[in-house]
C-alpha cells in the first residue's frame, strides 16, 4: 500500500513570514519592542549618569552588552516560539515550584517599583516641557497607558508600539545638536581608561543590569508565542516543524535589529551626557528629568525639548512591557488564560494584573517613594532574579524534552552562558560593594 504523504505536503501552508506582500518592517515585532523598551526612561538616568560621571570611559560598556543581550533574548525568543509557552510555564512544567513563584514574586515586584518610577520621570518631563503639575502628568500618561493595553487589541496595540520606537531616534538626534569628537570617541570605546574605584565598578553594574533585565525575556517569550496565536497558520515550532527556517531566521534578524537599536540609543545617551555634562563638571545625575534639566545650559533648548520627548515616548513604550511581563509570568505560573488578543473579559486574572501592575506603579508616585530608592531597589531584585533565570532559560534552551531538535546551537548556547555568567560576576560586584558599604 502507497505511503500517505503527512498533511503539511497535501495541504501546504505559506508561512506569514515569507508571504509576498509581507513587507521587511512587518517582520519585526518582539525583538524590536522589547529592545526599544529597554531604554525606558530609567534606563535613560542610568546611562545619563554613567555618560556625566565617567565621559567616553563608560562607552565600551554598551558595545559589550550588545552580543550578550543579543544571545540570552534570542534563546529567550525561541523558547517561546518552539514550545508556544511563555517562560513561566515552561518553569512551571519543568523546574521546582519554589524557583517559579520566588521568581514570579520578586518580578512583580521589581517591575512595579520600576513603573512608579517610569511614570513619575514622565510626568516630571511633560512638567519640563509645559508646565503645570508634575503629579496630574503622571496619573494620565499611566491611565492612558492602561486604557491602550486593556481595550486595543494586540494586532493593532503592537503597530502603535512598533511606532512609539520612533522616539528613541530623538537622543540620537540630540548627540548631533552638540559637537562631539569623533576621533576621541573612538578611541575611548575600544581603549578606555579604565577605574577599579567603587563608582565606576557600580556604574557599570549598573549598566548591564539595566540593559539585560528578567522583564525582558519574559516579555520577549511571550510575544512569541501571542504572534503565533494571532495567526492561524502559525504553530508552536514543535508541532509545526516546518515553519522554522524561515522563523527562526525571523527571530534573530528580528532580535538583532532590536537589541542593536537599543544599544545604539544607549550608547548616544551617554555619549550625549559626555560632550554635554561631563565636560562642563556636571557629574551627579539622579534621574532622567535631572539629565534633561541640566542638558539645558549646555546643549540648549532644542536638545533639551528632544531629550523630555524621548523620555515621555520610552515611557509610553515600557510601562505597557513592564506590566505586561508581569501578567504574562503570574498568568503562566498559575495557569490563568493569558493574551493581549483576548477581551478582558475573557482573560480577568491576566489584565487584572497589568492593571494593579500599573496602578500599584502610579499609586508609589503618590506616597512620597523616594526615586534614586526605588531605581535602586528594583536593580537590587532585577539582579537577584537574572542570574537564576538566566540559568534556567540556558537549561531550557538545550533540553531535547522542551525544545526537541531545536535546541539551541554550539555558538548560541555559548553566548547565552556567557551572558549569564557575565551578570553573575556583575551581582556578585554588586552585592560585595553593598556589603562593603560602598553601593
Amino acid at each position: 500500500m502507497a505511503s500517505v504523504p503527512p498533511v503539511e505536503t497535501l495541504h501546504p501552508v505559506q508561512d506569514p513570514a515569507t508571504r509576498p506582500d509581507g513587507s521587511w518592517l512587518s517582520k519585526l515585532g518582539p525583538g524590536l519592542i522589547t529592545g526599544a523598551a529597554d531604554d525606558d526612561p530609567s534606563g535613560i538616568a542610568t546611562y545619563s549618569q554613567a555618560g556625566a560621571q565617567f565621559g567616553f570611559n563608560m562607552l565600551w560598556t554598551v558595545l559589550l552588552a550588545l552580543p550578550l543581550m543579543v544571545g540570552i533574548q534570542m534563546v529567550s525568543a525561541r523558547i517561546g516560539r518552539v514550545t508556544g509557552h511563555g517562560l513561566a510555564t515552561n518553569i512551571r512544567r519543568h523546574f521546582p515550584g519554589w524557583m517559579l513563584y520566588s521568581t514570579v514574586a520578586l518580578l512583580l515586584i521589581a517591575n512595579t517599583i520600576n513603573i512608579a518610577a517610569d511614570i513619575a520621570a514622565m510626568g516630571e518631563a511633560m512638567s519640563l516641557l509645559t508646565g503645570g503639575p508634575a503629579h496630574m502628568y503622571a496619573l494620565a500618561f499611566g491611565l492612558v497607558s492602561l486604557s491602550l493595553q486593556v481595550f486595543i487589541p494586540y494586532r493593532r496595540y503592537v503597530r502603535l508600539l512598533k511606532w512609539l520606537t520612533l522616539a528613541l531616534l530623538s537622543y540620537v538626534a540630540t548627540a548631533f545638536v552638540v559637537h562631539i569628537p569623533w576621533p576621541q570617541v573612538v578611541s575611548r570605546s575600544l581603549m578606555p581608561e579604565w577605574s577599579w574605584s567603587a563608582a565606576y565598578i557600580t556604574t557599570a553594574v549598573a549598566v548591564f543590569g539595566t540593559t539585560i533585565s528578567p522583564y525582558l525575556f519574559f516579555w520577549q517569550a511571550s510575544q512569541e508565542v501571542e504572534d503565533q496565536l494571532a495567526d492561524p497558520a502559525m504553530q508552536p515550532l514543535l508541532k509545526a516543524p516546518g515553519q522554522a527556517p524561515a522563523h527562526l531566521r525571523r527571530i534573530r534578524i528580528d532580535t538583532l535589529v532590536g537589541m542593536g537599536f537599543s544599544n545604539l540609543v544607549a550608547f548616544f545617551i551617554i555619549l550625549t551626557t559626555a560632550v554635554t555634562l561631563n565636560v562642563h563638571g556636571i557629574t551627579n545625575i539622579s534621574t532622567s528629568a535631572d539629565a534633561a534639566i541640566a542638558l539645558r545650559p549646555v546643549a540648549g533648548d532644542f536638545a533639551f525639548a528632544l531629550f523630555c520627548a524621548g523620555i515621555i515616548g520610552t515611557g509610553m513604550l515600557a510601562i505597557p512591557v513592564l506590566a505586561g511581563s508581569s501578567a504574562y509570568a503570574m498568568a503562566g505560573a498559575f495557569k490563568w488564560k493569558n493574551s493581549l488578543e483576548r477581551a478582558p473579559l475573557k482573560a480577568k486574572q491576566f489584565y487584572s494584573i497589568i492593571a494593579l501592575s500599573t496602578l500599584g506603579g502610579m499609586l508609589l508616585g503618590y506616597v512620597g517613594i523616594d526615586p534614586i530608592k526605588a531605581l535602586y531597589w528594583s536593580a537590587v531584585i532585577n539582579g537577584v532574579i537574572s542570574v537564576p533565570v538566566m540559568a534556567v532559560m540556558m537549561l531550557m534552551a538545550g533540553r531535547r524534552d522542551i525544545m526537541g531538535r531545536f535546541v539551541v546551537g554550539p555558538r548560541l548556547k555559548a553566548l547565552g552562558w556567557l551572558a549569564t555568567l557575565f551578570m553573575f560576576a556583575g551581582v556578585a560586584a554588586m552585592f560585595f560593594l553593598m556589603w562593603q558599604g560602598r553601593g
